[in-house]
């Protein structure tokens, strides 16, 4: 590879400390998600993870449930995505719908 693979920090809502991972996978995993969320309104995290795992494993490298993790706490530390309160199992939305 004579190109160095462009990367990403993530976030943590928590403030733990980021993974360092390929800005390709994140947007491949990013714009799914985003989309899925923006389908179902709320989506509890079970079927999110179920779905891109059975949509997106067959093409992408990599494990996938490993990326939906770290982009899911990722886009809820940018405040792009939330954590439905008193959910179980829980849940997330469009943050400010």
């Amino acid at each position: 590879m004579s190109k160095e693979e462009e990367k990403i920090l993530t976030l943590h809502p928590d403030g733990k400390k980021g993974t360092n991972i390929s800005l390709a996978k994140y947007n491949v995993i990013k714009d799914a998600m985003l989309q899925m969320i923006q389908q179902t309104g709320e989506i509890t995290y079970q079927d999110l993870s179920d779905q891109l795992e059975k949509d997106l494993q067959p093409t992408f490298d990599g494990k996938v449930i490993w990326y939906v993790v770290t982009v899911k706490l990722d886009l809820e530390a940018r405040e792009i995505i939330e954590r439905i309160p008193k959910t179980s199992p829980h849940q997330v939305r469009m943050k400010n719908d």
